[in-house]
């Protein structure tokens, strides 16, 4: 077992049999998950349009919430142009910028389709690519990792940039835990398949194996966070007027809610269930989904099983209104 491994299942153990909370392990975990509040997040995503993890990401970072190390911007096949996305995020981030929100990365894009399955079968006989988001990856793990604080890597998108950062550098699954919303819960296993888990199976069955990771499959109705009624309460600043004008895309947009994956851990409170996973691959490899993500004790994975939805909704206007955070 890997020393990641062997960290992250000793404070996991620990805060379950204390409670949550060591007084004398300030990096222990705080919550069910191996990551929290704490960790450096690299977010891994396509469009910025259909949900709030942008703009949940740039609050958290600047509100208690964990710093907000990169963001990688890949296409999937529903946005498929690369310069469009990006384009979107960086107005995000500028709009952040300009209402005082701080210490935001830079949008890295980053191409590149769906990996082969080689003809053996083996993972480690994949071709991988050089691609710019695998590099960031590998780059920002290494220079921001700790023994007991990982980098966390919020992926709603394919996994591919995932799989090509583990081609690069193998020691990347030391540095980070993957939090991947993708698919669905169906107890009491996860499924990985639409949203995000059907862009490149070969990508889900690498990451699955190689790395540590939480499956959030827990959706929630999105359109609770920011309805019309609350649209005047808005901040008058470029943010809240960026908010404003993406609201009405979204706001039919119930379960598309990939800010879920990030919640899961920068949200105190708002993991409520978790087991402990693996990805079965008892059955064979399909090309259209990953592998089921089934409960194991000894596993290398972290299920999602249940959440406190409305506390995503309830923390954002208390930062709205310019109250404490809770």
């Amino acid at each position: 077992m890997s020393r990641r491994a062997v960290a992250l299942v000793g404070y996991v153990l620990l805060t379950v049999g204390c409670g949550g909370t060591l007084d004398a392990g300030r990096d222990v975990p705080q919550g069910m998950l191996p990551v929290d509040h704490r960790n450096p997040v690299i977010l891994y995503q396509d469009d910025w349009s259909g949900d709030w993890l942008g703009e949940y990401a740039v609050l958290l970072a600047n509100h208690g919430g964990p710093p907000l190390a990169g963001i990688v911007i890949n296409t999937s096949p529903f946005w498929m142009d690369l310069q469009a996305n990006a384009t979107g995020w960086n107005n995000l981030l500028t709009a952040a910028r300009m209402s005082g929100l701080k210490n935001l990365p830079e949008v890295t894009p980053s191409a590149g389709g769906p990996l082969t399955r080689p003809a053996d079968g083996q993972i480690d006989s994949t071709v991988g690519n050089d691609s710019a988001g695998a590099e960031l990856m590998v780059r920002l793990s290494q220079n921001l990792s700790t023994p007991t604080r990982p980098v966390a890597i919020v992926a709603t998108t394919s996994f591919t940039d995932l799989a090509n950062a583990y081609f690069l550098d193998r020691t990347i699954v030391d540095r980070v835990v993957v939090v991947f919303a993708a698919g669905s819960y169906q107890a009491p296993n996860g499924v990985l398949n639409r949203p995000n888990g059907d862009m490149d199976s070969w990508a889900d069955w690498i990451v699955t194996q190689r790395y540590h990771f939480v499956h959030v499959g827990t959706w929630y109705d999105q359109t609770a966070d920011v309805p019309d009624a609350r649209l005047p309460d808005l901040p008058k600043d470029a943010f809240g007027a960026w908010v404003m004008n993406k609201q009405p895309q979204i706001i039919d947009i119930t379960t598309a809610a990939d800010q879920v994956a990030l919640l899961s851990f920068a949200l105190p409170g708002f993991t409520k269930g978790v087991a402990r996973a693996a990805p079965d691959t008892s059955s064979p490899f399909s090309t259209t989904q990953g592998p089921n993500i089934v409960p194991n004790a000894n596993g290398n994975g972290w299920l999602v099983t249940e959440i406190a939805a409305p506390l995503a909704g309830s923390w954002l206007w208390q930062v709205f209104s310019g109250a404490p955070p809770p």
